[in-house]
């Protein structure tokens, strides 16, 4: 009885603080209901700046930071027997005074942001040894403010997550119970869409919230298939869960219908046979002008594309899609016919920048190549100059590869985008020789070399340039502070026939997978030597930079991190899977190298490295900052977890927050 009690009192004096901070009607403008140095967002923000205001943290005091608590999810595979590996990659958000995070599992968690105290936890039951082609993941939650509902009743404020299960959830802020008035008892199912395939098709992101709606896109297996589920994007009710509009980013995959017969080839005969092309990453919104912004990934299957002949518009693109409707404002598509795995993983970004003399407000969206597209948020009309350029052709029998691909004049490439058998690298000599054999035994035209028979060499290779973890813009300085990667990978395919003959020849480190339903499977590896198991990429092979917005050119890149952090002979530089961001202190936070257990504080003028706290283990996640109170305690935040596909990774299931003594 004492412990019901004691549980009414925390809810209802939830539900209270909850009540006090909330303005009625605040979701028209602002869906989250949020203040300045709340973190209401995936990042921070609804254009996705993950641009704090707070300055109690700062240069002269950052080297004093220390624990202020530890949070346990208690969730954690090691991948052994059915179930997949785990990896944290919740960025919390904070509201009302209350932190809302996730776990590998998608438990939903409320935690007391000042003390690191559970308040409530929501369980949904996954299964967690279902084949999730990502592993065991989820980046966060996403919130919504109902400003006509009465302050205090249930599910006012409301904690939505997309599970790896494929299901849409709506909890009550206050309580974690579900809110019975949405869908069928608290969830909409996801599953309803075209070539559905459980696992294969499942959720990693947080959603987005816009006026009354949430919005979703989805995570789908690469490679399995020529016909994986469609990409589908859904706008579904906030209140309700009914379904308002869904955006399909490819032609349907109908070999009856008319867009299958205009968009797959000349010969009408063919099936248009593809599918994903799905938002997987992080989608941002701007309110006022109704528009919520969509990175797309490739098309199904990424390295053959004979039975997807064209384009494949809108996947590898930034699309702009009326809130309201669901129609295509505008879209401008990255990469063509991808045949790379070249996906927009990168979430946009909304600023608003000085060029020629006038503000502009832009989306900036990377992608994998390395390179930033800066688009008109109105026109998708590119700021800086972007021109179509020839690009190397496939000799695959039935591939037709785009002729031109889309070059941005500014901002350079933030990552080298061509590696010659002259310029590899290794540690030791036998390492370079290593290298430099096979290297020399790759196709290799430089930056879209297309997959070919005997192998290929892709620079970058498939993690980027930029990956998911994106970047965060300093509006005081017009910076972008990006995070990326620089490795090379081998890439090819394989006709059908031949396909398990080659897997069972494969003695090296060859990924091989069939893409069931096309005539090629594929086969891919980062480059790396034999001995010493370090890339043949020159270093640094991770960095990050400070892109000057205004300018369109690097203000200073830096290495970021080490592969081996305790060999100093290992030069520094690690791959990253974990994104920055950056305060109104002058600071740039930043953790996610792979092996590099590390969070670190860079300052943003000069990128110079003036903070670093080893964690548990690699934090492969984007932090986040907040104050609870006018006048009290800056926070840090930071998931340290490991990443769910690095073996050699310790995993752990720790939230660390820091703060000043």
């Amino acid at each position: 009885m004492r412990n019901r009690l004691a549980r009414s009192l925390l809810i209802a004096a939830i539900a209270v603080l909850c009540a006090d901070s909330q303005i009625a009607g605040a979701q028209s403008a602002n869906p989250a209901g949020a203040t300045k140095n709340d973190w209401a967002y995936y990042g921070h923000d609804a254009g996705g700046t993950r641009n704090s205001p707070l300055t109690q943290i700062n240069r002269e005091n950052v080297a004093k930071l220390q624990v202020a608590w530890i949070f346990h999810t208690g969730d954690i595979s090691d991948g052994r027997g059915r179930p997949k590996r785990s990896g944290l990659e919740t960025t919390p958000i904070l509201v009302d005074g209350v932190l809302y995070l996730t776990s590998p599992f998608n438990r939903v968690f409320a935690v007391n942001p000042e003390t690191g105290k559970q308040l409530w936890v929501f369980d949904p039951m996954i299964d967690i040894a279902a084949g999730y082609g990502d592993g065991l993941i989820n980046r966060g939650v996403a919130t919504w403010l109902d400003g006509t509902r009465a302050r205090g009743k249930r599910c006012r404020r409301r904690i939505f997550e997309a599970t790896l299960d494929a299901r849409l959830i709506a909890l009550d802020a206050a309580t974690g119970d579900p809110c019975m008035d949405f869908g069928d008892r608290g969830q909409v199912s996801l599953r309803d869409v075209a070539r559905y395939i459980p696992g294969e098709y499942h959720m990693t992101s947080p959603p987005a919230v816009i006026d009354d709606m949430v919005v979703v896109g989805s995570a789908i297996d690469d490679n399995a298939r020529a016909d994986m589920p469609s990409g589908v994007v859904r706008a579904f009710d906030a209140r309700t869960g009914k379904l308002r509009w869904k955006w399909e980013p490819l032609p349907p995959n109908d070999p009856g219908s008319a867009a299958s017969s205009a968009s797959a080839n000349t010969n009408a005969t063919k099936a248009w046979r593809t599918g994903a092309g799905n938002a997987w990453t992080v989608m941002v919104v701007d309110p006022e002008r109704d528009l919520i912004f969509v990175p797309t990934g490739s098309a199904s299957p990424d390295y053959y594309g004979g039975m997807r002949a064209g384009d494949n518009k809108w996947a590898n693109s930034i699309v702009a899609l009326r809130a309201k409707t669901g129609e295509l404002a505008w879209g401008f598509q990255l990469v063509h016919h991808d045949l790379w795995d070249y996906d927009s993983a990168a979430p946009p970004l909304l600023a608003t920048i000085r060029h020629d003399g006038k503000t502009v407000p832009v989306v900036i969206q990377g992608n994998k190549t390395g390179f930033l597209y800066v688009l008109n948020r109105d026109t998708g009309v590119p700021v800086f100059p972007v021109e179509e350029r020839p690009v190397p052709q496939s000799d695959v029998p039935g591939e037709v590869t785009s002729p031109t691909q889309p070059f941005p004049l500014a901002p350079p490439a933030l990552v080298p985008q061509k590696l010659s058998a002259d310029d590899a690298w290794g540690i030791t000599a036998a390492d370079r020789d290593y290298c430099r054999e096979r290297l020399k035994s790759l196709r290799n035209d430089g930056l879209f070399t297309p997959p070919s028979l005997q192998g290929s060499l892709s620079e970058p290779g498939n993690v980027g340039g930029m990956n998911w973890s994106g970047y965060a813009f300093d509006p005081q300085h017009s910076l972008l502070l990006v995070n990326t990667n620089n490795i090379a990978a081998e890439m090819g395919v394989v006709a059908a026939d031949k396909y398990w003959d080659a897997v069972g020849n494969n003695q090296g480190d060859l990924e091989y997978t069939q893409q069931y339903g096309a005539p090629y499977g594929m086969f891919r590896a980062f480059l790396s030597a034999k001995a010493h198991h370090l890339p043949c990429t020159p270093p640094p092979w991770g960095t990050l930079a400070a892109v000057d917005m205004a300018q369109g050119t690097i203000r200073w890149q830096v290495p970021l991190g080490s592969l081996a952090p305790n060999k100093p002979m290992v030069p520094l530089g690690a791959l990253s899977l974990g994104g920055p961001i950056v305060t109104a202190g002058g600071l740039v936070f930043i953790a996610g190298t792979v092996i590099d257990p590390a969070i670190r504080a860079f300052d943003v003028e000069n990128g110079k490295e003036i903070w670093k706290f080893d964690l548990p283990t690699s934090g492969a996640a984007t932090p986040m900052t907040y104050q609870v109170h006018p006048g009290g305690k800056q926070f840090l935040v930071i998931a340290a977890g490991g990443h769910s596909k690095v073996t050699e990774e310790k995993q752990s299931d720790e939230i660390v927050a820091f703060t000043l003594p």
